[in-house]
């Protein structure tokens, strides 16, 4: 079933840019280029909905079929975020609009019964209030969502990242994780959308639909691996926290990183730039797929590093 399911994402997905990059072109919905664009032909923002749609087309066949492959209700937030990110892509949204629609989403996870309950030890704190869990779950969701839309930056780069900590999720599992499935379906989706968004002309992106909606499917893996239903593989005895920061290390530097010289420069934190670590490596290889390689590689590595001195 692994293989139907991925071939039929990829498949799915794949005829779904085609349509979706007509679709948006016809309606003149076009990525505008401006002095942070890092393309210079017609490209459409359409990728977010190509990949969300692929997933709930199956996800649909399976419900109809008595087949629940994974927790559908989860597609509830994530689809709140999709629609957020194509409106902001369209019309432009107030970044404080966005920040409120990912608080909402943040709680909508929560009471699914997704919570950070304990620290795993981290600065000695394991187990945490029920007030405190929720609060500092929603910090934690709207933090990975914003730092999945900030390295969409260039071609490859967010859909790399995210592909690599899925990976990690599935491979660092004791057990076949309840997300498999899903992990599945995700990564089917993804798959086309590199050649979309890698060729030269007519590109795809992610866009902010799916930017917001692939950071809200990320929060959720982190919220898994942290919940007692998941557990590595005894070989590896890694702190869950540690563990999430390893796999997630890019996007986490990068946002601490680009929050604090906004806030320094006296800037508003969540005022797009091109000040981000992927743009300065830009600037030197000069080429997105190079760019992209690098993060990603250094990623793994730092991953690797992290297994060997905190093992």
């Amino acid at each position: 079933m692994e293989i139907i399911i991925i071939s039929s994402a990829l498949l799915i997905s794949a005829f779904l840019n085609i349509l979706f990059q007509k679709e948006f072109i016809k309606r003149g919905i076009l990525d505008k280029i401006n002095s942070r664009s890092s393309h210079q032909s017609l490209a459409t923002r359409s990728g977010g909905s190509s990949i969300f749609s692929s997933l709930f087309i199956i996800s649909i066949f399976f419900y109809l079929n008595n087949n629940e492959i994974y927790d559908f209700s989860l597609l509830i937030p994530v689809s709140i975020m999709l629609v957020v990110g194509l409106y902001d892509d369209i019309y432009k949204l107030d970044f404080k609009l966005k920040f409120i629609f990912q608080i909402i989403v943040a709680k909508i996870i929560i009471d699914n019964g997704l919570i950070i309950d304990n620290l795993h030890g981290i600065f000695g704190v394991f187990e945490l209030s029920r007030i405190l869990g929720q609060l500092f779950t929603i910090f934690i969701i709207v933090a990975i969502i914003n730092s999945i839309n900030f390295i969409d930056g260039i071609d490859g780069l967010a859909i790399s990242v995210i592909t690599l900590f899925l990976l990690s999720f599935e491979f660092f599992s004791s057990n076949l994780s309840d997300m498999f499935f899903l992990t599945l379906l995700i990564l089917g989706s993804v798959i086309p959308l590199y050649y979309f968004n890698f060729r030269k002309t007519n590109k795809v992106f992610l866009g902010d639909s799916g930017s917001l909606f692939l950071g809200a499917v990320v929060s959720i893996y982190v919220l898994k691996i942290l919940s007692q239903d998941y557990s590595i593989k005894p070989y590896y005895d890694l702190n869950k926290v540690i563990f999430v920061i390893s796999i997630l290390s890019y996007p986490i530097l990068d946002i601490i990183r680009i929050f604090f010289l906004r806030l320094y420069k006296k800037r508003s934190p969540f005022l797009p730039d091109k000040q981000h670590i992927h743009h300065i490596i830009l600037g030197k290889t000069k080429k997105h797929y190079l760019t992209t390689c690098v993060v990603v590689i250094s990623s793994l590595i730092l991953t690797i590093l992290t297994q060997i001195i905190f093992k």
